[in-house]
């Protein structure tokens, strides 16, 4: 490869057409488009669709209440099970979930739109309503200390809080909402949505957040322990899977996570500097995330490589095709194999050819290269074990995650954990908000029981 310059800029584009590249992706429902769509419900007896839902929300009845034009208790029904339902409306991936199971996309291909509907109930609520639904109980006394106020800390302190406990949430950065807030897509959560839907939980009161304050740099697990009735651990996964190759710390290589939470803050998108061409590693939902979001920030060609087939990856296939049809070219059965470095910095990367023999992944020998000016690394996020040290009893992993059991209860006494933390499956927001509010409701009856 000849030596070049990087092509890395800032303002590609126009204000204009940044503000069209990050709008709203999924348009919101009007009132008589939600009653249209509320209407295709069979609301089917022992519906598949909620045993689909991590959060088991009754959607027949919601949608059932939407048809009645009563979105408000819509909204109700909805945040009674899943107090972020607002957010997950926008970014769960319920083409794999509610709606895959819908009987209409078996019949007919075309299952009811679940999620546009949920956001139709839950936008209606805080924006007319503006007000928590839901009272908070008499005070117990008793404290809980929440780690982490993202999706799973959130839903567990608003529980709590409903059952009248106290509560302080010790989040490490300088906004609660974890990665609804720094690790989504902007075009799916425009409008700071995930501050106001922050605000909206908190104001059921009862909740303290402290800001700044990281597990095992700033408060320890042992200190948590002896001041408070309860400690609920919701702090995701701080560390980055490496490539482990030489150079990945090089100018041009970046975590994916990082830059799509340098991209959420950001005031002013022109200011964002991004590659001429720009490639991922990685098949998950990030991976996809950054992609697009960097051909939206106006990269000239933007590539995903991933080591398996595109049916093992981790994004839906509906993620897959938003970013074919946003340009984003995705190569599979490749994984790294080297850097190109020129001049101190990154100018590509080399893949090998992979295959799958018994089950195994292999390489096959056969090689290719593609130029970049920036290689977003997109492999997956690690739990950093050295957090929970700081007391004399360790809490159990599993994978490399806390383990937890169905009651989201860990191996050490009056320790509870969730979230992407925690051992419990999937990876996602939904599922999150589930662990948390199991696990608070698991704390509220030891708590109780006390």
């Amino acid at each position: 490869m000849a030596t070049r310059a990087p092509d890395i800029a800032t303002g590609r584009l126009s204000p204009e057409q940044y503000a069209a590249n990050f709008s709203d992706i999924h348009p919101p429902l009007g009132r008589h488009e939600a009653l249209v769509e509320a209407d295709r419900c069979y609301f089917c007896y022992d519906a598949p669709c909620v045993k689909a839902c991590p959060t088991t929300i009754d959607i027949p009845l919601f949608i059932r209440q939407i048809l009645t034009d009563n979105p408000i208790g819509s909204a109700e029904t909805i945040l009674s099970q899943n107090i972020l339902g607002g957010m997950c409306a926008r970014v769960c991936p319920t083409e794999t979930l509610c709606e895959e199971a819908c009987v209409r996309e078996a019949a007919e291909g075309k299952p009811v739109k679940i999620g546009l509907l949920q956001r139709y109930a839950t936008d209606t609520l805080m924006d007319e309503e503006g007000e928590q639904p839901f009272e908070r109980a008499a005070p117990t006394g008793k404290r809980v200390a929440v780690v982490g106020g993202g999706p799973a800390g959130l839903a567990a302190a608003h529980r709590l809080a409903m059952h009248g406990h106290d509560v302080v949430i010790y989040d490490a950065r300088q906004k609660a909402g974890g990665l609804n807030e720094y690790g989504i897509a902007a075009y799916k959560v425009p409008d700071d949505f995930a501050q106001d839907e922050v605000e909206f939980i908190l104001s059921i009161g009862g909740i303290t957040v402290e800001h700044g304050k990281a597990l095992g740099r700033d408060v320890q697990l042992a200190d948590l322990r002896s001041a408070y009735d309860a400690v609920f651990l919701g702090m995701g996964l701080a560390g980055v899977n490496a490539l482990v190759l030489e150079g990945e710390t090089l100018p041009g290589v970046a975590d994916a996570v990082d830059y799509i939470a340098d991209l959420r803050q950001a005031e002013d998108l022109g200011t964002l500097p991004v590659g001429g061409r720009v490639v991922v590693i990685g098949g998950g939902m990030t991976a996809v995330d950054v992609a697009v979001q960097s051909k939206r920030l106006g990269a000239k060609e933007v590539t995903m490589v991933y080591r398996r087939g595109s049916d093992k990856m981790g994004a839906s296939l509906y993620e897959q095709e938003l970013a074919a049809t946003s340009g984003v070219v995705i190569r599979t059965n490749a994984k790294p194999l080297r850097l190109v470095v020129e001049d101190g910095r990154v100018a590509g990367m080399v893949f090998e050819e992979t295959a799958e023999l018994d089950g195994r992944l292999v390489g096959t020998g056969a090689t290719f290269e593609l130029p970049a000016d920036m290689v977003f690394k997109a492999i997956g996020q690690t739990l950093v074990p050295a957090v929970l040290n700081g007391s004399a009893e360790t809490i159990a992993l599993d994978g490399g995650k806390i383990r937890v059991d169905d009651e989201r209860r860990t191996t050490l006494a009056g320790v509870w954990a969730g979230g992407d933390c925690a051992a419990t499956g999937e990876d996602l927001t939904v599922a999150a908000v589930a662990d948390g509010r199991i696990a608070a409701e698991s704390i509220h009856r030891a708590l109780s029981a006390g």
